[in-house]
């Protein structure tokens, strides 16, 4: 008789500690947390961008002769200086608060990104109304009064390239991106030597090979009634002559 052979089920991959949902869940609550955090401290950064434009920009200045007020330089670029300030400063800072982030979360992700991204855009804007109010003030009448007849002041701060705003988000995220892209973690190569997929089928099967069940020899062509081999000197054939 011919006992049926039963092909076994392949074997399923380990899967990892823990319970998948929770691990998953516990690791999105995470990134969210981070994003929030990055959110916060690069939006408050923006003060120390407003300081430094304050401090930094050149001033325009302008002079009353008791009627009206001009500018004293009709050549002066001191305004596009403002604006270019603005623009570096953004710059400079942004390219500073994604090395922070970089080194805080090296493992990077799509959330630490977008709150780097949302951060920077509040720090821009926090940067520009502080910078025009700690500037000189916004009422040119009163301050040419205050100044006099003929003596120089200086014109309130403005920033007239309002692109200059993207300045720090685009150089925070492109600087960020590029620290994770070349010191981020990187993926393991799954053509590298001796790594296998996990639940890779493993050829030939295990049972190609076993031991037949009950302990019993493998059959052969005696034990189906066949035909058998001539042995002996006669299976050599007749002499040759």
């Amino acid at each position: 008789m011919t006992e049926a052979v039963t092909t076994p089920p392949p074997a399923e991959p380990p899967s990892p500690p823990g319970t998948p949902g929770g691990s998953a869940a516990g690791t999105a609550l995470a990134d969210v947390r981070d994003a929030a955090a990055i959110t916060l401290a690069t939006g408050a950064a923006g003060a120390l961008l407003g300081v430094l434009w304050a401090w930094l920009a050149p001033r325009t200045q302008y002079v009353s002769n008791g009627e009206a007020v001009f500018l004293r330089n009709t050549e002066s670029e001191a305004r596009v200086g403002a604006d270019g300030t603005f623009l570096l400063l953004g710059v400079g800072l942004g390219v500073l608060s994604a090395v922070l982030v970089f080194l805080w979360r090296r493992r990077g992700g799509v959330a630490q990104a977008i709150g780097l991204g949302i951060g920077s855009c509040f720090a821009s804007l926090l940067g520009w109304r502080a910078g025009l109010r700690l500037g000189p003030p916004a009422d040119i009448a009163a301050s040419a009064a205050a100044a006099g007849k003929g003596v120089p002041f200086d014109a309130p701060l403005q920033l007239l390239a309002h692109g200059a705003l993207l300045a720090w988000p685009m150089a925070a995220l492109a600087a960020y991106l590029g620290l994770i892209a070349v010191w981020g973690p990187q993926d393991p190569d799954p053509h590298e030597a001796g790594a296998e997929p996990a639940g890779a089928a493993v050829y030939p099967p295990p049972y190609a090979h076993a031991e037949p069940q009950g302990g019993q020899a493998p059959r052969t062509r005696e034990d189906h009634g066949g035909p058998q081999p001539p042995a002996g000197p006669a299976a050599a054939g007749p002499p040759h002559a």
